[in-house]
């Protein structure tokens, strides 16, 4: 192990070194777009001048964050919980779950700055930015359990108490870790999104919007990368407990397949007094999973009708309705609507087909080429972990406010979590099917085309599933920042002179957008699958 482990360490060393002289040399040279990518040591400068200043910004979001990830970590563990013991309960929160997965979070922003006061906008957002991938994980991991050690709980008059005690959270945790781990730099981005607009004094978010008109790159890209750290930074620190708390955490499990519809909780959850009512009445689960978001909705305002806001802010779904087809300006307001989502809908496609493409002719290289591989991928998990809000500046500096910007924003945030997903699905090929190709007279190419690709198909379909949202998110920012085009700037435009109709128009029709390609996406997914074998 040492010495294959050693030449490889010491390839990503001279890989990212390389990397980082190229970028020096680029960045003196004024070799990009005259200057827009300042050379490191310049951006190292700027931030010393500027050093009094980021102490307030960065512990500004830092609490908020902090916050945020306490918040959605309890919410998720909580009702990851519910979900292991009332199977049929998720399919009934489907609708939530998958909403709140693929909005777009600045969609929601202006909505809650109307609706919350002081910091807790940003608190709430980083909290949905934690929720689902604490919540998935904390299902996945407790799912991932061998019915015969809760068969032996119950021989020994354990009950099911006893089984998530002994059995279910000792197993899950590791998995719960790396949920954890992933959504600590969501709260961070999360926290970042809400202070757009939202007065707040202190925080990298508001730091980045007012240097926007300085024309410094060095210090956009200063606030950029100590958001980046400071997202890089939380990851590490979970993953920091993980091993503390679950390294020695060995996981006694069966297939997830088996195991969620096993055990315990599965078991009871058709039989239990507790889910009767919704097992007796199974097809009413479908109807329920689509009403319950509106239902929802309609609860939070009837909620804020209780508080001090002002009538004139917030929407109901009749509201929206309204907005779009009966009022008075109902035609105009639906042009504008469907012409700004004309131009944002098609970024979103392209960028997601150009991020996913990239994505796999790269993860393609590096398993050809394994020091390519060793060096990109640590970029990549760096890179991932950039704020879009702090990514997108630097991106417009280089490749300017037009087309050519939106799509390589777009590009950056499919591209870095679809190439760690399907570069990790490629490094999981068993070595000795390489060895079996070579024995039958095959190539290079007919190990990729018979078995690595068919192998790595699902994590490729998961890089979809993933990007497909993303996509969506990263144009809307890019509008909203830099090019004023499409829905990102018309819910921009419609924050600025309070039209609240529009600008809930704009959150919903973007979410529904959001959750129609994760859909899509999803159902895609399950043909190619079935298609090759993956899932009955």
């Amino acid at each position: 192990m040492t010495t294959t482990a050693g030449p490889a360490r010491r390839g990503t060393v001279f890989g990212l070194l390389l990397l980082l002289l190229a970028w020096e040399a680029a960045g003196r040279g004024g070799w990009v777009a005259s200057g827009a990518l300042p050379a490191p040591s310049q951006i190292v400068l700027q931030a010393w001048v500027d050093r009094a200043d980021y102490p307030d910004h960065v512990l500004g979001t830092l609490r908020t964050a902090a916050a945020g990830f306490a918040l959605g970590s309890l919410l998720g563990l909580a009702l990851g919980l519910a979900y292991v013991r009332w199977p049929r309960l998720q399919r009934v929160m489907a609708g939530v779950d998958v909403t709140v997965f693929a909005m777009p979070a600045i969609a929601l922003v202006p909505i809650l700055i109307i609706a919350l006061p002081g910091d807790a906008p940003r608190v709430v957002l980083s909290a949905l930015s934690v929720y689902y991938p604490v919540m998935v994980a904390v299902v996945l991991g407790l799912r991932q359990t061998d019915p015969r050690l809760l068969d032996l709980v119950q021989v020994y008059g354990g009950g099911e108490f006893a089984a998530l005690r002994w059995v279910r959270l000792r197993g899950g945790l590791p998995t719960l870790m790396s949920g954890l781990r992933v959504a600590a730099p969501a709260a961070v981005l999360g926290s970042l999104l809400a202070e757009f607009g939202s007065g707040a004094s202190a925080g990298l978010g508001t730091y980045l919007i007012g240097s926007l008109g300085r024309a410094d790159p060095a210090r956009l890209w200063g606030i950029g990368l100590a958001a980046t750290t400071l997202s890089a930074l939380a990851y590490l620190a979970v993953g920091l407990l993980a091993a503390r708390f679950a390294g020695h955490t060995v996981s006694a499990s069966t297939p997830v397949g088996k195991a969620a519809g096993s055990g315990g909780g599965a078991r009871k959850d058709s039989a239990s007094g507790g889910s009767t009512w919704l097992s007796g009445r199974a097809a009413l689960v479908p109807l329920l999973a689509f009403a319950l978001p509106f239902l929802l909705w309609e609860a939070g305002t009837w909620a804020l009708r209780l508080t001090e806001v002002s009538e004139v802010v917030y929407r109901d779904p009749l509201g929206v309705l309204g907005h779009l087809l009966w009022d008075d300006a109902a035609a105009e307001h639906r042009a504008d609507l469907a012409g700004a989502l004309a131009q944002t809908l098609p970024f979103a496609l392209g960028g997601m087909a150009l991020g996913l493409a990239f994505a796999f002719a790269l993860a393609i290289a590096s398993l050809l080429w394994p020091p390519l591989g060793a060096t990109l991928l640590p970029l990549s998990l760096v890179t991932q972990s950039m704020p879009l809000v702090a990514l997108t500046p630097l991106v417009v500096l280089i490749f300017g406010r037009d087309a050519g910007g939106i799509l390589a924003i777009t590009v950056s945030v499919t591209f870095f979590p679809a190439f760690v997903t399907i570069a990790q699905g490629l490094a999981l090929v068993p070595p000795g099917l390489r060895d079996l190709v070579s024995a039958w007279g095959g190539n290079r190419g007919a190990w990729l085309r018979r078995v690595a690709v068919p192998w790595a198909t699902p994590y490729l379909c998961a890089a979809l599933r993933l990007a497909a949202p993303r996509a969506l998110l990263g144009v809307m920012i890019a509008e909203w920042l830099a090019t004023g085009t499409g829905l990102g700037n018309l819910l921009n435009e419609a924050r600025g002179r309070m039209d609240y109709g529009t600008i809930w128009s704009v959150a919903v029709v973007s979410v529904a957008v959001a959750v129609a390609l994760h859909a899509a996406a999803a159902a895609l997914e399950r043909r190619v699958l079935r298609r090759f074998a993956f899932a009955p």
